[in-house]
């Protein structure tokens, strides 16, 4: 009888300790936008296991009692990648103080509301490239992939590198106000702190580092076509940044900033709004990125002008936002890879798509767009394995619009169902 008892003791062990069956649902796509090999499927079976899709199909009925979405009378495409939010912080107002007047547990409520509307409106990845209390990116980051809060998958980088003063940095109030310690984290001197600082942010756990090359449009004191980090502190945060398996984007707006940056070793640029030719066939020799919101100088102009924002900010978005879009033209042109960055946190979160129809109007196809948001910026992220196209391996993220989104790209505005990892979100 004992012997008996262990034994079913011990079945009943491996049973709690074995893996749960898998998970198994289809999704019935009308069409199915194939964003790598650039083409439209009709009448598709998407099967999904455990989160990830395993196989795509002609539709043909799945076994008796498998869980069937019918998106039959919807276009499906990846869930979409915005590759320059910032989640993890307080909307933009016209206060240069503002980053002051809120708490760090305030910042963490927030970023929860930024990430689940940024989720709903249908992306399912992000890349979060900066927050001015340092870390809670990686927190609200570390909270989705818990389950505690909803929001898409994110690649984050904890906190900005720059110079004292710099575009990174809080600045625009009276020389005497002590600015919090964790608003400074990743202020540098020089390369030997730039190599300590990127180190340290990896050991708090971000995923890839943010430099600060040129000065700001949204920042006192900081103008856009000047250089800040120097050539040895940009390529010490970039050999760093590689010694952690990791990679880094640099903010640059001027041309010598962001051709020294590209220099430097950067992956990836923002912004480039003052980008001379020189700098396109650079970003295009070296396989640099570049990450162009080219939406957002329009609601700076109607919002900030409305709401009376700093003369500065007013006129250097002036003296960028033309010169930022012929770049994009230019770039397109060229066939250098552009992603899909809308600088999310400067307008409200969960409008991000609106940036689509700009793509197109300065250059693009409607699905160089979608492919720029989705299987380039994964290319980007290194998360090509995981995300950015609906196929075998990947998870299943995805979106769902009534209107072909490749007949108007408006459809991708207000789209009508996303799911992430096999999860309907709406």
């Amino acid at each position: 009888m004992a012997s008996r008892s262990i034994a079913l003791l011990a079945a009943g062990l491996l049973s709690a300790l074995s893996p749960a069956a898998a998970e198994t649902s289809y999704v019935r796509a009308g069409k199915l936008i194939d964003v790598e090999a650039g083409t439209v499927l009709a009448d598709r079976l998407i099967r999904i296991d455990d989160g990830r899709v395993t196989a795509i199909t002609p539709f043909a009925t799945p076994p008796a009692g498998s869980p069937l979405l019918d998106w039959s009378g919807f276009t499906v495409l990846p869930g979409l990648i915005d590759m320059h939010t910032h989640l993890a912080d307080m909307s933009m107002t016209g206060n240069v103080a503002e980053p002051l007047l809120h708490s760090q547990q305030e910042i963490a409520y927030i970023g929860a509301r930024h990430a689940r509307v940024t989720l709903h409106a249908g992306f399912t990845t992000v890349h979060d490239v900066g927050c001015y209390r340092a870390f809670s990116d990686v927190e609200l980051r570390d909270a989705i992939n818990r389950g505690d809060v909803e929001g898409p998958r994110m690649s984050v980088v904890g906190a900005y590198i720059t110079v004292p003063g710099g575009g990174g940095e809080v600045t625009g109030f009276a020389p005497d106000v002590t600015v919090p310690a964790d608003m400074r984290v990743g202020v540098v001197r020089d390369a030997g702190e730039a190599r300590l600082k990127v180190n340290y942010l990896f050991q708090r756990g971000v995923d890839s580092i943010k430099l600060i090359a040129t000065g700001a449009v949204l920042a006192e004191g900081t103008e856009p076509g000047t250089r800040e980090l120097g050539d040895e502190e940009m390529r010490a945060a970039v050999e760093t940044a590689k010694a952690n398996r990791s990679w880094v984007t640099a903010h640059a707006h001027g041309a010598e900033g962001i051709k020294a940056a590209i220099r430097a070793g950067a992956r990836s640029i923002e912004h480039a709004s003052l980008i001379d030719d020189e700098g396109i066939a650079l970003a295009k020799a070296k396989g640099v990125f570049l990450d162009m919101d080219i939406f957002n100088g329009d609601y700076i102009e109607e919002i900030g002008v409305k709401e009376g924002w700093p003369e500065g900010y007013i006129r250097k978005n002036r003296e960028t936002t033309d010169a930022q879009r012929e770049g994009f033209r230019k770039a397109v042109k060229a066939g250098v890879k552009l992603t899909f960055g809308t600088d999310a946190g400067v307008y409200p979160h969960g409008i991000n798509a609106r940036q689509f129809k700009y793509m197109i109007r300065y250059g693009m196809t409607p699905m160089q767009a979608i492919r720029s948001a989705t299987v380039t910026a994964a290319d980007l992220l290194g998360w090509s394995a995981d995300v950015g196209a609906v196929a075998p391996g990947r998870y299943a993220d995805m979106i769902a619009v009534k209107t072909d989104p490749l007949a108007d790209i408006t459809a991708l505005e207000s789209v009508d169902h996303v799911m992430k990892g096999g999860k309907l979100v709406r």
